[in-house]
């Protein structure tokens, strides 16, 4: 399939990790909100395939991916695709990630670290440099959006848990900050989103977890990857035309 004049009028967005959590939950609101959605995935076929027929059956356009993003010619790779079967990428939303092992510092392998780094801090950089080729009006683009998830674990440490899944998030936020200083005068608006508790598989692992933190959160109640694609989707959207370098959080106030 090539693109058509219609698809170049098109908004067309590259959702990485989107076959589950948050990334399938703004996927999917982005198909219901006129985009057409590449969903990226790494391993699981099956579910990407259930975002995509959501997406379609509410009378969307998607397309599903495979790709590593640690992988360089993954990340071109699903660029390129998308591009070629939906149309000119307008928005990235940098989702995929890890959170590695729980356990204190002193119980973390090179191995778990250097997945975390790959995943989390190179994935996000590969992707959103694919994303500013092909958008910056420099080089010929229309423009475009990115934003990058984040945590609250950036500002919190997670000490005793996750402290090297919080440092690859701090390396997010300042490369959120950094990227959108740095393109914003190519026309590319660049933000991010920082989750707190939010009812995904990464507490998989500790099934308590959630409901052992929920009354440290002021909300009193953990939060739903549709609350925080909603938060995505405004970022996306016109709405936010002048919110350039920002860190959204969301997470009921912790």
């Amino acid at each position: 399939m090539t693109t058509t004049d219609e698809d170049a009028g098109r908004q067309v967005v590259v959702v990485t990790g989107a076959s589950r959590g948050i990334g399938a939950a703004v996927a999917r609101l982005a198909g219901a909100r006129g985009y057409a959605v590449a969903v990226n995935y790494h391993r699981d076929a099956s579910a990407a395939a259930g975002v995509v027929r959501a997406i379609e059956s509410a009378g969307g356009r998607a397309l599903a991916i495979q790709g590593d993003v640690a992988r360089e010619d993954d990340v071109v790779a699903l660029f390129d695709r998308a591009v070629q079967q939906l149309g000119p990428v307008t928005a990235l939303v940098n989702n995929a990630g890890a959170a590695g092992r729980p356990g204190r510092l002193d119980a973390l392998t090179a191995d778990d670290l250097w997945r975390l780094l790959g995943i989390n801090v190179a994935g996000t950089i590969l992707c959103a440099r694919e994303a500013v080729r092909r958008m910056s009006r420099q080089a010929g683009g229309r423009g475009g959006v990115i934003v990058n998830v984040s945590s609250a674990a950036a500002r919190l440490g997670g000490a005793g848990e996750w402290v090297h899944y919080a440092a690859t998030k701090g390396a997010v936020d300042a490369f959120t900050i950094g990227l959108a200083r740095e393109v914003a005068a190519d026309g590319i608006r660049v933000s991010a989103v920082r989750p707190g508790l939010i009812e995904t598989e990464i507490h998989a692992g500790d099934p308590g977890r959630l409901a052992r933190l929920a009354p440290l959160v002021p909300a009193r109640r953990v939060g739903t990857p549709d609350e925080v694609a909603e938060a995505i989707l405004w970022l996306l959207s016109p709405a936010a035309s002048y919110t350039i370098g920002a860190i959204l959080d969301v997470s009921g106030g912790r």
